[in-house]
């Protein structure tokens, strides 16, 4: 169709040149003008004309568009799976006082023991999902895979050094890794004693030290109410990170 359309428009033009020759014959004016006059009335005759599909022309989405809608979903998915906005209430035998700033992966927890400040900070939880495999042999004697929360507590007095424990909080015990006694006067490039590991220490000693800590708040009580906090906390800070992410993008 359209290779006979360009036919018939050629046929057209060169009738118009056989009235231009007629002319020159009959006229004062040159034979190129009148030449040039019909080629200029007809050129537009020779160009076949295309049309384009306008949805060929059609934007795609950019890189940092698929980017910012697989956030959106993410965020729509993290409000759906948890109950953000839930506050955990704390037990009315609750002996610390807590400190959570928002953005930070740690709480500290505050409380006064006789002559004694004690500060604990409180690590986002290990979390562990689906059942462990009891049945295996070969793990006999070593702790079924639990969910934890690691803490660092340090017991201060006025003046001098403080102890420093490295404990990880099960649901029904604290474990302490390591005990260290710690010099606010020693210099960064003073290194310490740090005394033997934990597990190393006379089994009395180790008791003591965890009688000690419980004393002073440290128990399995207070380790699974933390849990849950974190865990509400996580859920809250990864919420609020989408965002960030989102105004990032999006700016």
């Amino acid at each position: 169709m359209a290779f006979n359309s360009i036919l018939r428009k050629s046929g057209s033009f060169v009738r118009a040149l056989a009235v231009a020759g007629q002319l020159t014959k009959n006229n004062h004016l040159g034979h190129r003008t009148l030449i040039f006059s019909a080629i200029n009335h007809h050129k537009d005759s020779f160009v076949p004309k295309f049309h384009f599909s306008s949805a060929a022309a059609r934007k795609k989405p950019t890189s940092d568009e698929n980017l910012l809608r697989v956030i959106e979903s993410e965020i729509e998915c993290a409000k759906e799976a948890d109950d953000h906005n839930a506050e955990e209430e704390v037990p009315s035998n609750f002996p610390f006082k807590i400190i959570d700033s928002p953005g930070h992966q740690t709480i500290t927890l505050e409380r006064t023991h006789q002559d004694e400040e004690i500060k604990v900070e409180v690590h986002m939880p290990d979390l562990v999902t689906g059942e462990g495999n009891n049945d295996d042999d070969d793990n006999e004697g070593e702790r079924a895979p639990q969910s934890s929360i690691p803490l660092s507590v340090s017991v201060y007095k006025k003046g001098g050094p403080y102890l420093e424990f490295n404990c990880v909080g099960y649901p029904d015990e604290i474990v302490i890794d390591s005990l260290s006694v710690k010099n606010p006067d020693l210099t960064e490039d003073q290194i310490a004693y740090e005394g033997p590991d934990f597990q190393d220490l006379d089994e009395n000693l180790q008791k003591s030290f965890h009688r000690y800590l419980e004393i002073r708040g440290i128990k399995p009580s207070t380790t699974n109410f933390l849990h849950e906090y974190m865990i509400n906390k996580d859920s809250k800070e990864y919420l609020v990170w989408l965002n960030k992410l989102k105004n990032f993008v999006q700016a």
